[in-house]
């Protein structure tokens, strides 16, 4: 049996270990996800061919509107937010050698907790009479009634960063153990500080680990949603409306035409964000 003869053995044996996959994306994502779009184009009622008639709908909708500039003004604060401050705790707790296990997991610990036990925390702390504004009293402030607010947007990202931030900061601390130790050691003999070495050596190599947190912040930035819907239910304040509760709404009054076009264009939206970042992270590393 020649070598060639046996790496195509392998590749075949390879191909049959991953087909057991590829056949569940293709049946629970793929499939599922192309009826998605074949719908966008369909009427939800009578299955008439509509064309573009239910994107031009949704993007003349108000709700529509309310609920991406929302989503998008959540995104645009809690990522940067939530990778900067995770990155600058991860290079602390590398440097902390002593105690660092049990700092991380004091970080992750928010994860482990329940939804229905933050929907708690919430409501004793930001409800109108709640402990937040029972210390400002004591203060001689008057505390507004945080949920129905401007303010319950701050609420929410607040809740995101602190549910996420452990996940992130292990993450990071993974990148950084792959640094090699000589890297900092051959930077600080020629004279290199602190600063110069967290930006020569540090960030260039993060690249990768920077391309998976931001992508995964994305999609965990959707699970947000339910902490926002048991506290405020369907039709929260205006500034907490946020994409999946448009979708949450249109699937129970059953407008799936509505939906299947809004999905397609939110998920075309996420696409396109996650191939420029795969683009900027391969133009970072070629460099």
């Amino acid at each position: 049996m020649t070598i060639y003869t046996k790496i195509k053995k392998r590749e075949y044996k390879g191909l049959l270990f991953l087909l057991p996959s590829f056949l569940g994306v293709g049946l629970f994502w793929v499939i599922p996800y192309g009826d998605v779009i074949r719908r966008s184009f369909f009427s939800a009622v009578s299955s008439e061919f509509t064309g573009l008639k239910n994107y031009q709908t949704v993007f003349e909708n108000q709700a529509f509107r309310l609920a991406a500039a929302n989503t998008l003004r959540f995104f645009c604060i809690c990522i940067p937010a939530l990778v900067t401050m995770s990155l600058l705790i991860a290079v602390l707790l590398t440097r902390r050698k002593k105690g660092m296990h049990i700092l991380k997991s004091m970080f992750l610990l928010p994860m482990a907790i329940p939804v229905a036990s933050v929907v708690l925390l919430w409501k004793v702390l930001f409800h109108s009479q709640g402990l937040l504004n029972h210390l400002l009293e004591l203060l001689n402030f008057q505390g507004p009634d945080w949920m129905n607010t401007d303010a319950s947007f701050f609420v929410l990202v607040v809740s995101y960063l602190w549910r996420n931030l452990g996940y992130d900061i292990v993450l990071w601390v993974a990148g950084l153990g792959a640094i090699p130790a000589s890297l900092y050691e051959a930077a600080r003999v020629d004279g290199a500080g602190e600063w110069k070495c967290f930006v020569k050596i540090t960030l260039p190599n993060l690249l990768p680990s920077l391309f998976t947190i931001v992508v995964l912040s994305l999609l965990n930035g959707f699970k947000v949603f339910r902490e926002a819907w048991l506290v405020a239910g369907d039709y929260p304040q205006n500034s907490m409306y946020l994409l999946q509760h448009l979708f949450n709404n249109w699937y129970r009054d059953m407008s799936f035409d509505k939906m299947a076009a809004a999905a397609v264009v939110t998920g075309s939206v996420i696409l396109v964000l996650i191939l420029l970042l795969q683009k900027a992270w391969e133009g970072g590393d070629s460099i």
